[in-house]
């Protein structure tokens, strides 16, 4: 089925400041480095670094700090961390 993605709690959903925010399909081994390439990276306005991921296990919701910019940018690879199925990846916007 063409652009199916799954059930919510088996998606990663992207919201602001990617290239293309979207739902995607979750797989095994997901990474934010491929979830960034999958939403064409950041855009200019990307507060890369002040990024966060929401994440609920057990009912309960806990965000995660996580540095794109550092890891799009600079390469630093500690970035890279791993996504969880129902994860949300929020991208702000920089404030000028």
């Amino acid at each position: 089925m063409e652009g199916f993605v799954g059930p919510i709690p088996e998606q990663i959903r992207v919201i602001g400041e990617a290239a293309q925010p979207r739902a995607l399909p979750y797989r095994a081994d997901m990474t934010v480095l491929d979830v960034m390439i999958a939403v064409g990276g950041l855009t200019k306005y990307a507060a890369g670094n002040d990024s966060v991921i929401i994440r609920t296990a057990q009912g309960e919701q806990n965000t995660y700090s996580v540095h794109l910019n550092s890891l799009i940018r600079d390469g630093e690879i500690e970035n890279n961390v791993a996504l969880r199925p129902g994860d949300i990846l929020i991208i702000p916007q920089r404030l000028f």
